[in-house]
């Protein structure tokens, strides 16, 4: 049996600083470890709470057994799911009015999605405040849909109580020039599942930092993340599971594709088992393929153990070029160069895209794919290879 350390290392996550309040949170410089990768001036905008009502619209698609409600922040629902962990997450903590909260009510399997569309309408700088709330053995898909050209600061709550089933997608489709920060703090209770997918494709700047916490034992989250980042790009997620209760599962995996002079993808998955969190079971997993020259993937996979007694613990990150030598293969044997490129970039997302079993999304996703496929098809021509 392993040993069980009683001290934590300088620098572990279970020590790290969150607070409901500003001055808890400095404003980064970017030398903190938690921004070392981030462009921290083209994000400054969201480090200040800002608050332009007229800035962001929210159409709501409820399914027939889903609820939904716009609350004040006063709400004691709200803050359920843990405190902010960064200076964006606390700005836009501070500068909601209000929120909308969505309840999967107890015993309750909703029959279709619940799809909250936000859409940026100007640049100015606006707060977005969501809470999707499942309650017991309660069951539902909610996709969050994030488009326009904006400057959008987000927290988006999810409470998953005692064997609930709830699947969360939060696509990030923006047009070019905008800025968006998102972070999703998730609680799950006895038994409970919770599904959390990340797809990003638009935007200037956009940084999603999920964290997911157990409550009680026999909890399972599964993170799964697709991103494709074009020239300029700066597309960022990092994510935290903090083990703290016995016998629970979490399983992440996130692949990216790169294309374009300056194009940056960062991905850190940080995994916290505890002490007391006999029996877990953890795996994290990033892939990384980079299309043309000038783009950058920065992958760092964390595992902090506190307990010998666990069923099994690993991460696996890799991050390479577009394989010359399978397009060869390709191309010998008949198939055409641009079909070659889009056989190999499917076939390093089937694995996820099979995993999204949400047709609407699934087909957005697809087209987006073969629209960035045909971004990278003019770069290769202009001499972009």
């Amino acid at each position: 049996m392993m040993a069980v350390y009683t001290e934590r290392p300088q620098g572990s996550r279970a020590e790290r600083l969150t607070s409901f309040s500003l001055d808890d949170i400095a404003v980064p410089t970017g030398r903190e470890e938690e921004w070392r990768f981030t462009p921290v001036t083209r994000l400054a905008p969201l480090f200040e709470p800002a608050h332009h009502p007229d800035a962001v619209t929210m159409d709501v698609s409820l399914a027939p057994e889903v609820e939904a409600e716009v609350v004040p922040t006063t709400d004691p629902r709200l803050g359920k799911a843990g405190k902010p962990g960064d200076r964006t997450a606390v700005a836009a903590w501070n500068a909601t009015q209000q929120a909308v909260v969505v309840t999967i009510p107890e015993g309750v399997a909703a029959s279709e999605v619940t799809t909250l569309d936000v859409r940026a309408l100007t640049s100015d700088p606006e707060v977005v405040q969501i809470l999707v709330h499942a309650k017991p053995h309660s069951q539902a898909v909610v996709v969050l849909d994030h488009h326009g050209v904006g400057t959008v600061n987000e927290t988006v709550e999810m409470v998953v109580e005692d064997h609930a089933d709830l699947t969360v997608v939060a696509v990030q489709d923006w047009d070019d020039g905008a800025i968006h920060a998102s972070s999703h703090r998730s609680v799950l209770g006895e038994g409970a599942r919770l599904k959390h997918v990340v797809v990003t494709f638009g935007g200037d700047v956009v940084r999603v930092t999920p964290d997911a916490s157990f409550l009680a034992e026999d909890g399972n989250v599964e993170m799964v993340g697709l991103y494709f980042a074009d020239a300029g790009q700066h597309l960022e997620h990092r994510l935290f599971v903090d083990h703290s209760q016995p016998n629970c599962v979490s399983r992440v995996t996130y692949k990216g594709a790169l294309q374009g002079a300056g194009a940056h993808a960062v991905w850190v998955g940080d995994v916290l088992i505890q002490a007391a969190a006999t029996g877990t079971d953890t795996y994290e997993l990033n892939r990384n393929l980079v299309l043309t020259k000038g783009a950058r993937a920065d992958s760092v996979p964390n595992l902090e153990i506190e307990t010998g007694e666990i069923e099994g613990a690993g991460h696996a990150s890799a991050t390479g070029r577009f394989d010359d030598e399978q397009l060869y293969y390709l191309m010998s044997r008949g198939i055409t160069e641009p079909e070659a490129r889009r056989l190999v970039v499917h076939g390093f997302f089937a694995e996820l895209l099979s995993d999204i079993d949400i047709p609407e999304v699934k087909e957005r996703l697809l087209a987006s794919i073969e629209e960035e496929l045909e971004h990278s098809m003019t770069a290769m021509t202009s001499g972009g290879k």
